[in-house]
């Protein structure tokens, strides 16, 4: 079973910035970010996929960079220029297979708890 830890969420002013991280226990071959707001459905945010492929929702892209450090399996979320409705629980994600598609959750059977990101103003 591989293991994802986040950490980095916080409170923030609109216009700041926060950096999440996401450990694994174990090598993913996909490893992503989505994200969820109360009364909202999960969505996704990022993901670095094959080859080190990266993909972003076309609603959180401006200000998100999303990365991983593959000798130490923990994947990353740069978040700058941040917005109220950025606010959300945003969690990691990983799988060990290739799948079909960029932000399925059902082809991500690993999550992490999840980290809070409070953005006001």
């Amino acid at each position: 079973q591989v293991q994802l830890v986040e950490s980095g969420g916080g409170s923030v002013q609109a216009g700041g910035s926060l950096r999440l991280s996401c450990a694994s226990s174990g090598f993913a071959y996909y490893m992503a970010w989505f994200r969820q707001s109360p009364g909202n459905e999960r969505e996704g945010v990022a993901v670095v996929g094959e080859g080190g492929k990266t993909r972003y929702a076309d609603s959180v892209k401006d200000g998100f960079t999303v990365s991983r450090d593959y000798a130490k399996n923990t994947l990353f979320l740069q978040m700058n220029n941040l917005k109220p409705e950025d606010t959300a629980m945003y969690q990691c994600a990983a799988r060990l297979v290739k799948g079909r598609f960029w932000f399925d959750t059902a082809e991500y059977p690993y999550w992490g708890q999840g980290t809070q990101v409070n953005v006001s103003s």
